[in-house]
């Protein structure tokens, strides 16, 4: 098993695992899954998602003819976004930091539950808040029927 390096890329990937990858390619990194699900739309769309639980890391697979990595979420709490420790900001910094790479929030939803979550529909990104800590970051990419990544 090689080391991952735990940079959030948006519309790229996470470290060296890349939005296309197969999971053969993951596995490389990650070894195996500790979970998995599949889930199944009318249209025969599929989803499968990999939970790497002790690593904080959970990978969502999709396509119909080919299935690649489509989105990363992380809670890990070494993971960098532009050269910063994510999870050592608070939600203004990461505001910031955002705003300073050309990305634009979309949307800022708080849940019945008090969960937050502010949205940069330009990155394909969430960021999830529990009583003001970044407890997950999810990112990812648009994937068509054959497995390929489309633009935005």
């Amino acid at each position: 098993m090689k080391k991952l390096t735990l940079t959030i890329e948006p519309k790229i990937g996470f470290g060296e695992i890349k939005f296309g990858d197969l999971s053969q390619h993951i596995a490389d990194y990650l070894g195996e899954a500790e979970e998995i699900e599949n889930f199944e739309d009318d249209d025969d769309f599929s989803t499968v998602v990999l939970y790497y639980w002790e690593k904080g890391i959970t990978l969502f697979f999709e396509g119909k003819e080919k299935s690649v990595l489509s989105c990363c979420e992380t809670e890990d709490p070494d993971s960098t976004l532009f050269g910063e420790k994510i999870f050592e900001m608070n939600e203004a910094e990461i505001v910031k930091l955002m705003t300073d790479n050309g990305y634009e929030m979309a949307e800022a939803v708080v849940e019945e539950d008090g969960e937050k979550r502010l949205s940069y529909d330009d990155a394909l990104i969430d960021f999830f808040f529990q009583d003001g800590d970044l407890t997950v970051v999810n990112w990812g990419v648009l994937v068509n029927d054959k497995g390929e990544i489309e633009e935005m």
